[in-house]
């Protein structure tokens, strides 16, 4: 069942969400804030401990900024939202030129079965090469690596449209693995990433999340501990609060910024979305190369890219009862970005940890200096500041140069 909240209340859910199995979807009828959007839920609310729910936001009503800059930006007719060319432009991406030979892969829950569909309908609308499973581009297992797609549900495709269109936007020479967990319990989910893995992925993609646990350890070494291969994990979507697999020490942790034209000489601004997940991890132990003091365990996130659905990008979802073109957010928007940009920046070094490329390159990144995603008496756990802050993290790609070994 979908949710539908305004990104007023999306931040002050984190408490209550995080209290149950997942954070998606908690609050229901809230209306529009006064210059937002309202928004809902992809996915169910997770019913128990273990299962996770996509961290996708769609906007189902008024009118987000990034429609009206994307009206601006491009001379002809576009979806609304975000689409490729603003994406690439504002994080300085060599997407003309980067990615070819590497493979990013999707992971999430359920079989979407317009997925190649929709893609080429992304694709073809941006000017993208043709990615398909005939050409080579395009490929669609279930999480055994196998044919026997799981059952069809309509959240999860919207999620899995998100994820593919966000992968082709940033990196469009990039082929694209999807991988369909069985359901979206985290067992299956990471199976599916160790399937993602075994098929030769370097950069694999999670845009879902559920409460922390005492079992997180064991995930970790079941499917997270894949030296030389970029996993990157979205933070959430209810504000101040840490979700796992984000808070694994061995992925990259993806926050949310809004992000939105500007008159400076980059000609964009991000600041922090309100709806980012951060903060510090009760039960994860703190990776090596994560050194910020206002937290002896894992802190969330490493870094971020545009989530919040105002300043949201362009979809093509037709499963069931979607609608076509849509705009969405949600870190389920800046995962699959990240996850590409590692790919723009070529194959990780084997046996190296690729969260820490951005720690060791802080320069290569834009940073996130302001915006709030909650109350945490003011520390930089909620609260964008310069350098390190959780909601953010080491701030937003400026090319790939942080995301290299």
């Amino acid at each position: 069942m979908r949710r539908t909240v305004s990104l007023s209340a999306v931040a002050t859910l984190a408490t209550a969400a995080l209290a149950l199995a997942a954070p998606a979807g908690q609050a229901a009828g809230a209306t529009s804030s006064a210059h937002g959007v309202t928004v809902a839920h992809a996915c169910a609310v997770p019913t128990k401990k273990g299962q996770m729910a996509c961290n996708a936001l769609q906007v189902t009503g008024g009118t987000p900024r990034s429609a009206r800059a994307e009206s601006d930006l491009t001379a002809a007719a576009a979806p609304s939202g975000y689409g490729p060319a603003s994406l690439q432009a504002a994080y300085n991406l060599p997407s003309a030129t980067g990615g070819s030979g590497q493979t990013v892969a999707i992971v999430d829950a359920y079989d979407d079965p317009n997925a190649e569909s929709d893609l080429a309908t992304y694709r073809a609308q941006y000017g993208l090469s043709a990615c398909t499973t005939a050409n080579g581009c395009f490929t669609k297992v279930d999480q055994s690596g196998g044919t026997r797609y799981p059952r069809g549900d309509s959240g999860w495709a919207e999620e899995i449209s998100l994820d593919l269109d966000m992968v082709s936007a940033a990196c469009p020479n990039c082929k694209v693995l999807l991988v369909e967990a069985s359901s979206a319990s985290m067992t299956n989910l990471g199976t599916a990433v160790n399937t993602a893995v075994r098929l030769g992925a370097k950069f694999v993609s999670n845009s879902y999340g559920g409460s922390e646990s005492s079992n997180d350890a064991t995930y970790d070494a079941s499917y997270f501990n894949h030296p030389g291969v970029a996993i990157t994990v979205s933070s959430g979507d209810n504000g101040y609060g840490v979700e796992y697999p984000a808070a694994s020490k061995y992925v990259t942790a993806v926050g949310g910024t809004s992000l939105k034209t500007a008159s400076n000489a980059r000609g964009w601004t991000d600041t922090v979305w309100s709806g980012a997940g951060s903060g510090c991890s009760a039960d994860d132990a703190k990776p090596s190369w994560q050194k910020d003091t206002g937290c002896a365990s894992r802190t969330v996130a490493d870094v971020s890219a545009v989530a919040d659905p105002n300043t949201g990008v362009a979809v093509y979802d037709s499963y069931r009862s979607a609608t076509g073109w849509m705009v969405f957010g949600g870190t389920s928007a800046s995962s699959p970005l990240i996850a590409a940009t590692y790919a723009l920046g070529g194959a990780p070094s084997a046996g190296s940890y690729p969260s820490s490329f951005p720690y060791a390159h802080t320069s290569a990144l834009y940073d996130v200096t302001s915006g709030s995603n909650g109350s945490c008496g003011g520390s930089y756990l909620c609260t964008g500041t310069t350098g390190y802050d959780g909601p953010s993290g080491l701030g937003v790609p400026n090319g790939t140069a942080a995301f290299t070994g």
